[in-house]
């Protein structure tokens, strides 16, 4: 199967990286974007995201062969639904969100007899919008596909190689182990992220505003984390909330094994946390999946 017309419906941080990526790596790959937003499609055409920005979500996806959904994951089923009178019986379904067994079964629902292989490109930044977007936003990133049990091999090989063209690497994974692994890599750390920025909120008029003149700490590395799309992250939380409530209890449960080696003094039960949680900071880095410079890169 060869990928000669794209779609991507919804052009925020991940839909538009997705159409600049194309456009640097794919030159061949006609790209035709949409937004349910009128605001963000006159953006998206100011910035000349793609070849062609539809104003409708299925004149979006006429004669496409890959069609990609980058909207948050509590509207994938109605944009599914607004797109399926233009789409080709030919077209792969994909998607970029950060929950999998919810969507892929919300897009099997919305699109039947149409092919639907469900993606997450583990990659982002905390800002959003059209603008935000980059080309390279994907290189050395992981993208996981989960698709069904039934999904053809050769439409599966051609999404992954759609997103090793964009410079990922490309990992296959049942849906539900997907939602469980995210849930403890990333939708956990938003979690807490949200919680602590939101107390120190809350005590600001205590501290006199000194959370954010002293913010130059750990406090600064969650606020970047907590400064996400709000509307995307809700979502997330909705659509993977067993996995999140489980990963959730879990931690709760080593947070007050913590707190009692506080209270009582167990110096030696917090050295030993401590290193070996500074030691999957250095896997990461040995991974590739971060800077090794000190205080992540940043210029001083």
């Amino acid at each position: 199967m060869a990928i000669e017309r794209l779609a991507v419906v919804g052009l925020g941080l991940i839909g538009s990286s997705i159409a600049r990526a194309v456009k640097a790596r794919l030159p061949g790959v006609a790209v035709t974007g949409h937004d349910a937003s009128a605001d963000v499609r006159g953006e998206a055409r100011m910035l000349g995201l793609c070849d062609r920005i539809a104003d409708d979500a299925a004149d979006a996806v006429l004669g496409a062969d890959l069609v990609i959904l980058a909207v948050p994951v509590g509207g994938m089923a109605d944009a599914a639904r607004a797109m399926a009178p233009g789409l080709a019986s030919h077209a792969i379904v994909s998607d970029v969100g950060s929950s999998k067994a919810g969507v892929g079964a919300a897009l099997r629902a919305a699109l039947p007899g149409h092919l639907v292989i469900p993606a997450h490109p583990v990659a982002g930044t905390e800002n959003s919008g059209p603008a935000a977007g980059f080309a390279s936003l994907f290189e050395g990133r992981w993208c996981i596909v989960t698709p069904a049990s039934d999904a053809p091999e050769e439409a599966v090989a051609t999404l992954t190689a759609f997103w090793q063209a964009l410079g990922a690497t490309v990992d296959t994974m049942d849906a539900e182990h997907h939602d469980m692994v995210l849930a403890v890599t990333s939708h956990l750390p938003h979690l807490i992220a949200y919680t602590i920025v939101g107390t120190a909120s809350e005590l600001e008029e205590v501290t006199e505003s000194e959370v954010i003149k002293y913010s130059a700490g750990g406090f600064r590395d969650f606020t970047r984390i907590a400064a996400s799309d709000p509307v995307m992250w809700r979502d997330v939380f909705l659509a993977n909330r067993d996995a999140v409530l489980a990963t959730l209890q879990r931690f709760n449960e080593d947070l007050t094994v913590l707190q009692q080696a506080i209270r009582r003094g167990d110096g030696a039960k917090l050295e030993d946390w401590f290193t070996r949680t500074r030691a999957i900071r250095r896997s990461i880095i040995a991974e590739g999946q971060d800077d090794p410079a000190p205080d992540f890169g940043r210029k001083h």
